[in-house]
């Protein structure tokens, strides 16, 4: 009797799986994360808009439940829904976004926000390699950071009435942890679900599980880095 032998045809084919739906899942994540800051950039330079936006925070929270209805609607239905509105339901949630984070052009120099950005690259690259190459099992840690991350919203929001700058510095660092381990979870995810046949409108509820970690590890780590106006 023969003993089975390894076959590399069939690794090659599984890599080429991953890499092909990874290649699709960051060529929309990078248009989105570009289309965010266009939009962010040109509304900051347009004074009048700004101040617009400004002096009704009332539209500025409408907008955030707008985009948290595009979040749900790709997050539960990105399985039945067609390619192309999958894309432009993304699209549409990144634009929105550009427009609620127009603000920290206004409150942070510019070379503070290019360096936050570098910083966040090196930093949400190093933690994404480490979950797509371990062999270790992330469920766990996945599940951990997501009850973290209840946690922090849910002292952000208290925090807004209390204002204590104690509660403040720990969720911004707490952020900064959940949010880089979130990346290492999330490629780790996605990598199963390349596996499972995630081609089509689930390459773009990848994209966006990896934009909200990149963004939300950005915006944490301005509140530490960044240099205020």
């Amino acid at each position: 009797m023969e003993s089975p032998s390894f076959s590399p045809s069939a690794s090659l084919s599984t890599d080429s799986v991953i890499s092909a739906y990874f290649a699709n899942v960051y060529r929309w994540m990078t248009a989105a994360l570009g289309l965010t800051a266009l939009v962010a950039w040109l509304v900051s330079q347009n004074a009048m808009l700004s101040s617009y936006l400004e002096l009704r925070p009332m539209l500025i929270w409408g907008l955030f439940g707008i985009e948290l209805l595009f979040v749900f609607l790709i997050a539960g239905r990105a399985h039945k829904m067609a390619y192309g509105s999958a894309i432009a339901a993304f699209m549409a949630y990144a634009a929105i976004n550009g427009i609620t984070l127009s603000f920290i052009f206004n409150y942070y120099t510019g070379a503070s926000i290019f360096n936050v950005f570098l910083v966040t690259m090196l930093m949400y690259g190093a933690t994404s390699l480490y979950g797509y190459t371990t062999k270790r099992d992330l469920s766990g840690l996945g599940s951990f950071f997501f009850m973290a991350l209840i946690g922090l919203i849910v002292a952000s929001v208290l925090n807004m009435w209390m204002a204590s700058p104690m509660i403040d510095w720990i969720t911004t660092f707490g952020g900064v942890i959940i949010f880089a381990g979130l990346a290492a979870y999330d490629h780790q995810k996605l990598k199963a679900m390349a596996l499972a046949g995630g081609t089509g409108s689930l390459a773009i509820l990848g994209a966006l599980s990896l934009y909200l970690d990149f963004v939300n590890l950005f915006l944490y780590l301005l509140r530490i880095m960044g240099d205020r106006r």
